[in-house]
């Protein structure tokens, strides 16, 4: 049985080992960076105001970072840093709900860290929370497991009070695009959405009525694309009981939604096999899918069907 000091010096090793891969940048302040690759540097974007920047090495050491790219959809920004000899951090095995976390930071003081538990796996806009405490100058480090893999890229800025990641997977994409293009394309499909409540009186979903007027508040959004099961099926005494989907108001001219077929009064029901319930969440899971073709499960004329499209790129 693992004693409480057994686990302090656990926490303190996996600390001391994520921090031999994150350096101070000086941007508009002090914030950390994560090493992710040979000479590259993962840090926030938002306080970068300058294309070459001053990053201090783990040793003491000073280097000049040169930015290679910023995405603005996760706010990351990489960074070139010649000469930089510090071990990047591997991505993790895949994190459980209840799982401590660390975020490890590297402040101008010094190395500092947070403890978190991870609360649920669901991301949050795109977003990982990570149930710990934020600290001045913590965004751009590493939250990692207790064997010190790369669970995600602090952020700090997005969320007043709230420490939010990047989910690792996502983080070294972006790392991957900005690498070798500079940019990181966004899709879209072209359509406008609604949320809508496709009712069963005799059988709601729990906790709809709340939902549904959330979505109405909320209004209208933008762009989707996804993958749904095969087949087709009946809009009545079915599975779409109680469900809520998105109707397509809207279809820009020449978009790859035209394209593909779907038109005004589809209603979406499912992407990747998962249920929409709201426009925004779709944009966020279409955001990353420029290039691919991907299949969204829609209701037209009270029938289920399945619509392939190739999401585009802005």
């Amino acid at each position: 049985m693992t004693t409480f000091q057994e686990l302090s010096n656990q926490m303190a090793d996996t600390v001391e080992k994520a921090a031999a891969s994150i350096v101070t940048v000086h941007g508009a302040r002090p914030i950390s960076g994560t090493v992710v690759g040979p000479e590259q540097v993962l840090t926030v974007a938002h306080v970068l105001h300058a294309d070459e920047l001053s990053v201090r090495t783990p040793d003491g050491g000073t280097l000049t970072g040169t930015v290679v790219g910023r995405d603005p959809g996760s706010n990351l920004a990489l960074l070139k840093v010649p000469g930089l000899n510090v071990p990047p951090l591997t991505p993790g095995t895949g994190v459980r709900v209840g799982e401590l976390l660390l975020g490890v930071g590297r402040p101008p003081h010094g190395v500092q860290a947070t403890l978190g538990l991870l609360d649920r796996a669901a991301l949050s806009r795109g977003w990982l929370t990570t149930g710990a405490a934020p600290f001045a100058g913590v965004s751009g480090g590493a939250l990692v497991d207790a064997r010190g893999g790369l669970v995600g890229v602090l952020n700090a800025g997005e969320m007043r009070g709230t420490l939010l990641a990047v989910p690792a997977e996502r983080a070294l994409r972006v790392t991957e695009l900005l690498g070798t293009t500079g940019r990181v394309p966004r899709g879209y499909l072209g359509v406008a959405t609604q949320p809508v409540h496709l009712p069963d009186q005799q059988h709601p979903e729990e906790g709809e009525p709340d939902d549904r007027g959330r979505e109405r508040r909320e209004g209208r959004g933008r762009d989707f694309g996804g993958r749904g099961p095969g087949g087709r099926g009946r809009w009545g005494r079915g599975g779409l009981r109680g469900r809520l989907g998105l109707t397509v108001v809207q279809v820009e001219d020449g978009s790859p939604a035209q394209e593909a077929g779907m038109r005004v009064g589809d209603i979406l029901l499912a992407l990747d096999g998962e249920g929409v319930r709201h426009p925004r969440e779709l944009l966020e899971r279409v955001r990353d899918l420029a290039g691919q073709t991907v299949t969204a499960r829609v209701l037209r004329g009270g029938e289920e069907t399945d619509v392939t499209l190739t999401v585009g790129e802005r």
